[in-house]
């Protein structure tokens, strides 16, 4: 699952991760993310942090109070603070990476994962 509100970085990733051989549904918001990610228990979702209504984090603890650690959490954000990234890690995430992200990164993180056809 890719939760962004930006469409052109969701559009990015969408297609890098399809060319890996993954399935990707997307969300445009903290609101339907949650809600995609609660319907659809992904292996992964990659979340941006700073969306209007509800933010990445507050995804993040909502998802795992309801799911736990079965689902691998990205943060995706353009805050390269250090305070910014503990936070994300507080909030449940396992993973942080700030934009512009870095795809060869994304390559080898989806690289464990099976690849799933759409």
């Amino acid at each position: 699952v890719l939760v962004d509100d930006d469409d052109d970085v969701r559009g990015i990733f969408r297609e890098v991760i399809e060319q890996l051989g993954h399935h990707v549904k997307e969300a445009r918001d903290g609101i339907e993310g949650l809600a995609l990610i609660l319907a659809e228990e992904p292996e992964v979702a990659i979340i941006d942090i700073g969306m209007h209504g509800m933010d990445g984090c507050e995804v993040a603890r909502q998802v795992r109070a309801a799911l736990g650690p079965s689902v691998r959490l990205v943060a995706m954000t353009g805050h390269g603070k250090e305070s910014a990234r503990t936070q994300a890690l507080s909030a449940g995430f396992d993973t942080y990476m700030t934009k512009p992200v870095d795809i060869e990164l994304v390559k080898r993180m989806l690289e464990t994962l099976p690849a799933q056809a759409a």
